[in-house]
């Protein structure tokens, strides 16, 4: 059956309002003014209708609760129930973000103690709460090294260095804050070229952005030395969070010479993640970064929390204090698992990406030979010489199975690339499960190749034509003549 969209659906007449036809309170009307000429052009529904409407949305949804979905780089771990639960009570939901700080002590204890244990976890001096996801806390740091420098008078520090494996967003944050972006080669083992890293090192590098363990799913065994490198001349170093999930509890990137850095709640620490949002980037720093960072901090005195501006902070990067409901559901995921936990979801993260990736191995050609972190990318560009199909149909055929496919075509640096993260949430029986789905797709490429040409046949929408889409987009519903 055809997925109308809801304005194709109803009948003049219908409707699910119980206000009653006569009013019995004086009617309140907008000045003639500001009325409308014409009547809104609205679908009339009964409430079955409009219920069934987005029960029928909901089902054809995929998420992490309905089926295997290893997103490469994004993280897609199961959000507990809990979480929800503890992020709806009244006492956090209810709350306005003007209310005097005498009536949310609670709440502002909350968010003190969701930062000491994101920076114990993570090695920093302090952290903001302020930006809404990864890329928001990308721009946020850059602006902390910017204003630091700044501070000191540097003004030639005008350079970010960033490696040829790092996340997309890291080039496009550092030039929006406004800096000249370097870029680095990787070595062909994966790592940052440490020789084409001193070559570029001098004092007009404001700082280095990497995303450690990286989009190849390699830990940088030269780590220390890479920071070493960039604080000999001066720069600091950032840290991109987002692959956090593999070594959090296990190494702290304050620890091997990171400044600043953001995370994203919204991957890491098990806080709804995709659609759009809610997300949530924190920002920690060391201690010289601390008098620049935005927004207001919370500090405990004698037991009462207060909110305080901090004397060089660059301003504001989103009203009041961020997305308070996310920061309590990463608050309940790190409380339920505890020191322990924390360190075992790492582990069962790198131990779930590495099994899947030997299951693989001898079918498929993997970017990185050795072991991986929590994730790893297969290079299915031998595959596209000898059939001609390429990740984007094998991703469409992995839909026809019911699991949602990886990352496709990054890191840039690999060919027909294929990013896949199981997640330490998942069980070995549905890793199997995708594993041989993946061997199955491969032997259809060799003896069926037209049929994932035209995969998906059975998802709610088949193959489009994506081309034509971005070329042509139809970004609104035109209601037919």
């Amino acid at each position: 059956m055809k997925q109308e969209l809801i304005f194709e659906k109803g009948s003049h007449g219908r409707h699910c309002c119980l206000i009653p036809a006569v009013c019995d309170v004086p009617p309140a009307l907008l000045p003639q003014k500001d009325r409308r000429e014409q009547a809104l052009d609205l679908p009339e529904l009964s409430e079955i209708e409009v219920s069934r409407h987005y029960s029928q949305l909901e089902d054809k949804a995929h998420g992490i609760n309905r089926g295997f979905y290893p997103l490469g780089s994004c993280t897609m771990k199961y959000n507990p129930k809990v979480n929800e639960r503890m992020a709806s009570l009244p006492g956090f939901t209810d709350i306005h973000p003007l209310a005097p700080e005498s009536s949310v002590q609670g709440c502002l204890q909350l968010i003190s103690e969701a930062e000491k244990a994101l920076c114990e976890i993570t090695g920093m001096e302090r952290m903001t709460f302020q930006p809404a996801a990864g890329a928001h806390g990308e721009f946020t740091g850059l602006l902390l090294i910017k204003a630091y420098h700044t501070s000191r008078g540097d003004l030639k520090r005008t350079k970010i260095i960033v490696p040829d494996s790092a996340h997309g967003t890291n080039p496009a944050s550092a030039a929006m804050a406004g800096f000249q972006v370097i870029n680095v080669p990787s070595t062909a083992d994966g790592y940052v070229d440490t020789d084409a890293l001193r070559a570029v090192c001098d004092d007009t590098v404001a700082g280095l952005m990497l995303t450690n363990p990286n989009t190849l799913g390699i830990f940088d065994h030269n780590i220390a030395a890479i920071t070493e490198i960039v604080h000999s001349c001066g720069g600091l170093c950032y840290y991109d969070g987002a692959n956090l999930n593999a070594v959090m509890g296990i190494v702290r990137p304050g620890d091997v010479g990171f400044d600043v850095m953001h995370i994203n709640l919204h991957k890491t620490f098990s806080t709804p993640h995709g659609g759009g949002g809610p997300g949530s980037g924190p920002v920690g720093c060391r201690h010289d970064l601390v008098p620049f960072l935005p927004g207001l901090l919370v500090n405990e005195t004698d037991g009462k929390y207060s909110m305080q501006r901090q004397d060089s902070s660059i301003g504001d990067m989103k009203g009041f204090y961020g997305n308070f409901l996310v920061a309590v559901k990463a608050l309940t995921y790190i409380k339920v698992l505890g020191r322990s936990g924390i360190r075992e979801s790492a582990m069962n993260a790198v131990l779930n990406a590495n099994y899947m990736m030997a299951s693989l191995r001898g079918d498929f050609d993997m970017a990185n030979t050795g072991l991986c972190m929590h994730e790893f990318v297969i290079s299915l560009e031998g595959l596209k010489k000898e059939t001609g199909i390429t990740a984007l149909d094998f991703a469409k055929g992995l839909l026809d199975y019911g699991i949602h496919p990886p990352t496709i075509y990054f890191p840039l640096i690999v060919h027909e690339a294929l990013m896949a993260e199981p997640c330490e949430t998942e069980p070995k029986e549905s890793i199997d499960e995708a594993a041989a789905v993946f061997r199955e797709i491969k032997k259809i490429a060799y003896t069926d190749p037209d049929k994932l040409r035209q995969a998906p046949v059975t998802a709610p929408v088949t193959r489009l034509d994506e081309v034509n889409a971005a070329r042509h987009p139809r970004l609104r519903w035109t209601k037919p003549e």
